[in-house]
């Protein structure tokens, strides 16, 4: 009974936090009217077809399209990331080669650069190799550790395994590579669904890079779909259908989260608190 007024606390709290979400999905059943004229999330009435229409878009092409496109970038997006970011901050945990400190205070000075920055130098480069209008811009750069959190995570990983696990590996006649894969990357997993993860949900909410890369509808992404849903003014378009879009791309992400939460909170934790 001492914990009920926390219980009680946490839970409206919670229901605080949820709301937004529950509108959301709400809205979506909702006519253009009701969605000004009332917060409460629950509809006057359920409209399927709503989300029948927002399926089909206003292109050629179906909802089902776009997420095969988006698919297409995250898959391999997050198989480059994961193997690159391990390669590179295995190298800077476990080995001592000339300048190491210099290229890792490099790399986290790489962190704090605005990812505007760098678009437009990548959009001159993918144009002069004649890559453009294609998912290769959105990929490749990922095959050489772009993203220097993923790579200060799993250094902190790497520095909470005990070294004497490498020592007895190479007893057992294994080399570098089969110590990281077969040794330590097991020790680590925590840290590389958290990349995993991270990597799904940027991807899956980035809007800018794809939309200076790609110019073909038929190749857009699920964030640029979206957006042909609003007419150039951005007035004139129909905001439950908008919404409903909105909850169908908001399902990959949500199932993901939730099928990861235990290590993905596992790996943030334990990455920030490894010393």
């Amino acid at each position: 009974m001492k914990k009920l007024p926390v219980y009680l606390l946490l839970t409206a709290v919670g229901i605080v936090m949820l709301y937004p979400l529950l509108w959301l999905i709400g809205a979506s059943f909702k006519s253009n009217d009701e969605i000004f004229s009332s917060v409460w999330f629950m509809p006057s009435s359920f409209d399927t077809d709503i989300y029948k229409n927002a399926w089909k878009t206003v292109t050629p092409y179906t909802m089902g399209h776009y997420f095969l496109n988006t698919f297409m970038i995250i898959i391999p997006k997050i198989f480059f990331s994961v193997i690159s970011s391990v390669l590179v901050a295995y190298g800077f945990a476990r080995f001592d080669f000339p300048f190491r400190r210099f290229f890792f205070a490099l790399l986290l000075g790489g962190m704090l650069m605005p990812s505007l920055v760098t678009v437009m130098p990548m959009f001159m480069l993918w144009r002069e190799l004649g890559f453009l209008d294609t998912y290769i811009p959105l990929t490749v750069p990922y095959l050489f550790a772009s993203e220097g959190m993923f790579v200060f995570i799993l250094v902190q990983f790497f520095k909470g395994v005990p070294k004497e696990f490498d020592e007895a590996a190479r007893i057992d006649g294994c080399g570098s590579l089969k110590t990281l894969f077969f040794v330590l990357v097991p020790c680590i997993k925590p840290a590389i669904v958290s990349i995993a993860v991270f990597t799904f949900l940027w991807t899956m909410n980035d809007f800018l890079t794809p939309l200076i890369m790609i110019q073909s509808v038929e190749k857009y992404p699920l964030s640029l779909a979206l957006r042909l849903s609003v007419d150039s003014t951005g007035q004139n378009y129909e905001q439950n259908k908008l919404i409903a879009l909105s909850v169908i791309g908001l399902i990959p992400s949500v199932a993901v989260f939730a099928a990861a939460q235990k290590k993905f909170v596992s790996g943030i934790t334990a990455g920030g608190l490894t010393g």
